[in-house]
């Protein structure tokens, strides 16, 4: 009998996020009711968005939550290696491989030709994808033009009439038709894979039998069942999971919810009720009880109680759940997560040499530096109101340092300043014309320890959510207004 192998591929390109933590869950608790193996691999193939930073992140948000893997690119195994910028000889042998069987083909068309075509199959209204301009090119021609180093991409053949019938474990046969496919790039200029190869290539060589991942994949599942038909290959049981909403019911963003996994941890959650929460979404236990510990999950887990109602993501349910953990736990070990939360000694080193010279006797600390243990704060609008900028540029100088915050991978006091340094002068203003704004965002005070070392201890979770709060509290930012400061954001170097 076939050992069930299910697997989580993350990307390391920014904070470790919920949905991943979610799928991730679900693959473990799959594979260990079947007594299988659960595997981590790092899909790290965009070589401009993904850092090792980001990497350890994952993996330390997953073991926080108490997911453990049996083989990844940090604990090994018999499969590796398990980052696929590792495993660039390998793609390029099947790239190979299928453009000599005739199933993909060399494309040397630039870009402007590509939206061009666009364009006008757009102006057409007909659906936009690849013409097959290179297709059929002769193979000499095409080998002739790659030695004398044209820039080129492989892209898949697929077909254009029919359907596809995608055999899926929760909805059973889903019908696609054909000529929703564009033709694949498989792999990319700069001769790294792209997801679908990546992931036929990887999930055959690892022996993945049950690939459980969200369900906007479903509709380009076409293609990798094409891949696994034109390289003879098994293909493994697929199961699209639901993805989680936020309460609008729109998908989960971090634009209305925090996102991070890492934002769940700082903000004082035990990582038993994140899990517990998680594994309610969208799947319940047999006798409906809504508190359960990942042992109990697994030994009940049964993927077809599943339900495809896409499930809401709700703080304040969240928060419930935590309280239920909270209560429950013994006084001595209540005592002890709190301390390990933030009253240890490593946290309180980072605060103390900013808060000693401040104070003449400890009872002053609290009101000084409650904000280093606190979630969301509540502020104050006066605090918001600036001697030199109406309330609109207050509310864009903020979104645009929000922006410019997010995007920064390395979170150190000297990036944070330049980040900010970077959007005053862009706007032609001075550091200290933002630096009230970010005292009462991040410390609801109007002054407190030094802010900009501050947000480094707070890190960029906390960070980014208060400055959220502090934008919300002074009226958000409009659609309109988002698409004309997301061109200036462009242009700040």
């Amino acid at each position: 009998m076939t050992t069930v192998r299910t697997r989580i591929a993350p990307s390391p390109t920014g904070d470790p996020h919920v949905g991943t933590a979610y799928i991730a869950l679900f693959n473990l608790c799959f594979a260990r009711q079947h007594g299988g193996q659960f595997i981590l691999r790092i899909e790290d193939t965009d070589q401009v968005r993904s850092t090792r930073e980001s990497e350890q992140q994952i993996f330390d948000a997953l073991r926080w939550l108490g997911i453990e893997w049996d083989e990844g690119p940090d604990v090994g195994g018999p499969h590796g290696p398990y980052r696929q910028s590792e495993r660039g000889e390998i793609y390029k042998k099947y790239s190979d491989e299928l453009v000599g069987k005739g199933h993909a083909f060399p494309c040397f068309c630039s870009a402007e030709r590509l939206d061009e075509v666009r364009a006008q199959q757009m102006a057409n209204k007909e659906t936009p994808r690849y013409d097959g301009h290179c297709m059929h090119l002769e193979p000499a021609e095409a080998q002739r033009r790659i030695a004398a180093g044209e820039s080129h991409v492989v892209r898949m053949k697929v077909p254009s009439e029919g359907v596809c019938v995608v055999p899926d474990m929760l909805r059973g046969n889903v019908e696609i038709p054909w000529d929703r496919m564009d033709m694949q790039v498989l792999m990319k200029a700069d001769g790294l894979p792209t997801y679908f190869l990546a992931n036929v290539v990887d999930d055959h060589l690892m022996g993945i039998t049950h690939v459980l991942r969200g369900e906007e994949w479903l509709p380009s599942a076409p293609k990798l069942i094409k891949l696994y038909e034109y390289f003879g290959w098994e293909q493994p049981a697929l199961c699209y999971m639901p993805l989680l909403r936020n309460p609008d019911k729109s998908k989960l963003s971090k634009r209305k919810n925090p996102t991070s996994i890492t934002f769940y941890e700082r903000m004082g959650y035990l990582p038993q009720a994140m899990l517990n929460y998680l594994g309610r979404m969208g799947w319940s236990m047999p006798d409906e009880r809504e508190k359960f510990s990942l042992a109990e999950m697994i030994e009940h887990f049964d993927i077809n109680r599943v339900s495809l109602g896409g499930p809401i993501f709700d703080l304040e349910k969240l928060s419930w759940l935590n309280g239920q953990w909270l209560r429950e736990l013994p006084v001595e070990t209540f005592a002890a997560e709190v301390q390990k939360w933030a009253l240890n000694p490593e946290y309180l080193m980072k605060i103390a040499p900013h808060v000693q010279g401040r104070v003449e006797t400890f009872s002053q600390i609290a009101p000084l530096a409650g904000f280093f243990f606190s979630g969301a704060l509540n502020l104050d609008a006066k605090l918001f109101e600036h001697k030199k900028l109406s309330a609109d540029q207050v509310r864009q100088l903020m979104q645009l340092i929000l922006w410019k915050l997010e995007s920064l991978r390395q979170w150190e006091k000297e990036r944070i300043t330049g980040c900010i340094q970077a959007v005053v002068e862009h706007l032609e203003l001075k550091l200290r014309d933002a630096m009230p704004l970010m005292f009462a965002a991040i410390t609801g005070q109007a002054s407190s320890v030094s802010v900009l070392d501050a947000m480094e201890i707070l890190g960029p979770d906390l960070t980014r959510f208060r400055l959220r709060q502090a934008l919300e509290l002074l009226g958000g930012t409009s659609k309109k207004e988002a698409k004309e400061w997301e061109k200036l954001l462009a242009s700040i170097a």
